[in-house]
C-alpha cells in the first residue's frame, strides 16, 4: 500500500521539469517508492545497488552513453544510488544541456560522501535537490508548528507515542507486522555499516567507527563534545570530527546550530542527532522494548521532536532554519526555528502536567528578543491545548 509523501508535490511541479531532480536521504526512507509512485511507466531504470548494474557500468564507462543515444523518443530516466557510480554524472550533464527537451533524469542517493571524494560534477544550476526524510507526523494528520500542506491521497496511519519512540518512523514499518520491527531496524543498521561504510571504505579503523558510532547514536540529542568522545574511543579529535561528517554525509545524522541572533553570549557547540529513532535505539545497542521508555523516556521524547521540526524546516526551505539556545548561565531553550517572519522558540517537556517552571526559559527568551519573537510552544504529552500565559501555548505531542 502506497501512502502519500510531502515532496510528491515538490518533485512533479512545474518548476522542476527542466531540472535534473536529485532525491536524497537515508537508506530505507522511501526514495524508489515515491519516484515509482510519481513517474509514468516505461522509465529507463538503473538500480546502481544492483551489483551486477553496477559492475556493467564501471567495466564500460561509455555503456550508459551509448545507451541513451540509441533513444529517439522522449525518456524518464531514473538512476538509483547514483553515488556508486559518480562518473554518470559527466553524462548526465553532456545529455541534458545537448537536448534537455528529450530526457528527463531522476536520480537518487544515500551519501554524498563518494561524490565529494572524487570531485563528481554535481550539476550546479541544472538541479534541484530534495532531501527526503524518514516519515513525519506532519504527513499523518494536521499541524500547528510549521504545517505543510499535503496533497490528496492516503496518509500514513498515527501510532502509539511509544512506538515511534521506540521503532522510529522508516517507511517500510507500515507494511509490516509488528512483530517484525526489531528485526528490520536490526537488519537496517547492520547493511548501513556493511555497504556505507565497509565496502566503501569509508574509513581506515573499522572498529574505531563502529565504537563511535555506538556512542553518538547514545549521545544523540545532546550537545557534542568531541574532546570526551575522542578520549572514549581512544582517536583524535579531528578524526571523531571527521566520523560525524560521515553521518551526515550518509544522512544517518544532522546537527543542529546555535542560535546566532542572541542578545546573551550562548553556547556555541552544536547538537547532533541521528535522523530516526529507530535507527538511534539499534545503534546504540538499547532494548527496543517498554524498559527502554521507563528509562528514558525524556531524551527520546525530545529528540522526536526536534527530528520532526527539522526535517519541516528542510522541507520548507533555506528561509527556515532550526537552531538551539542555551546561555552560558544556564538558560536553554530546545529548539529556535527561523522563520521569515519571525522566530519562534519551542520547549519539550515529558510531562502531562505543565506547570509554570517548564515556560520560565522559553519566557526568558521572549524577554530578551522582543523584535524577533512574540510567541512560543511547549511541547508535551497533554490532552489538549493548554494557553500557560499570555505567549506561550502548551500543546500535545500528536498535534505539534
Amino acid at each position: 500500500m502506497y501512502y502519500s509523501r510531502y515532496l510528491e508535490a515538490r518533485i512533479t511541479a512545474p518548476e522542476s521539469g527542466n531540472k535534473i531532480q536529485l532525491i536524497v536521504g537515508p537508506r530505507q526512507s522511501g526514495k524508489s517508492t515515491l519516484l515509482k509512485h510519481c513517474l509514468p511507466s516505461g522509465c529507463l531504470t538503473i538500480n546502481l545497488q544492483d551489483r551486477r548494474e553496477r559492475i556493467k557500468y564501471e567495466r564500460n564507462p561509455k555503456a550508459f552513453l551509448h545507451e541513451l543515444e540509441a533513444l529517439s523518443v522522449k525518456t524518464v530516466v531514473v538512476i538509483d544510488e547514483i553515488q556508486k557510480v559518480p562518473a554518470l554524472f559527466d553524462d548526465i550533464q553532456y545529455f541534458f544541456d545537448k537536448n534537455r527537451e528529450q530526457f528527463n533524469f531522476y536520480l537518487t542517493g544515500s551519501s554524498t560522501r563518494q561524490l565529494k571524494t572524487l570531485s563528481a560534477n554535481l550539476l550546479p544550476g541544472r538541479t534541484h535537490l530534495f532531501r527526503l526524510s524518514p516519515v513525519l507526523q506532519v504527513e499523518q494528520r494536521e499541524a500547528v508548528i510549521l504545517p505543510i500542506t499535503l496533497g490528496e491521497g492516503r496518509r500514513f496511519p498515527v501510532r502509539p507515542l511509544d512506538e515511534v519512540l521506540l521503532y522510529g518512523n522508516l517507511p517500510g514499518l507500515y507494511s509490516e507486522e509488528k512483530e517484525s520491527w526489531v528485526d528490520t531496524i536490526s537488519s537496517y543498521t547492520e547493511l548501513y555499516i556493511e555497504n556505507e561504510i565497509r565496502n566503501e571504505n569509508t574509513v581506515a579503523n573499522i572498529s574505531s567507527f563502529l565504537m563511535f558510532l555506538k556512542l553518538a547514536a547514545l549521545e544523540s540529542g545532546q550537545v557534542v563534545n568531541y574532546s570526551k568522545l575522542a578520549g572514549s574511543v581512544g582517536i583524535s579529535v579531528n578524526t571523531v570530527k571527521n566520523y560525524y561528517r560521515i553521518l551526515e554525509d550518509t544522512y544517518i545524522g544532522f546537527r543542529i546550530s546555535s542560535f546566532g541572533r542572541s542578545r546573551r553570549k550562548v553556547i556555541s557547540a552544536p547538537r547532533f542527532l541521528i535522523c530516526d529513532l529507530g535507527m538511534r535505539n539499534s545503534l546504540s545497542e538499547l532494548p527496543l522494548n517498554s524498559s527502554l521508555i521507563k528509562l528514558d523516556a525524556g531524551h527520546l521524547f525530545e529528540q522526536f521532536v526536534l527530528i520532526e521540526l527539522f526535517y519541516r524546516c528542510q522541507y520548507l526551505g533555506e528561509t527556515y532554519k532550526l537552531s538551539t539556545w542555551r546561555t552560558s548561565t544556564g538558560a536553554e531553550v530546545d529548539a529556535v526555528i527561523e522563520t521569515p517572519e519571525e522566530v519562534i522558540p519551542v520547549e519539550i517537556k515529558w510531562t502531562d502536567s505543565p506547570q509554570m517552571k517548564d515556560i520560565r526559559h522559553l519566557e526568558r527568551f521572549l524577554e530578551l528578543h522582543p523584535a524577533l519573537s512574540r510567541r512560543g510552544y511547549l511541547v508535551c504529552r497533554v490532552d489538549k491545548q493548554r494557553k500557560l500565559s499570555e505567549r506561550i501555548l502548551a500543546i500535545p505531542w500528536d498535534q505539534f
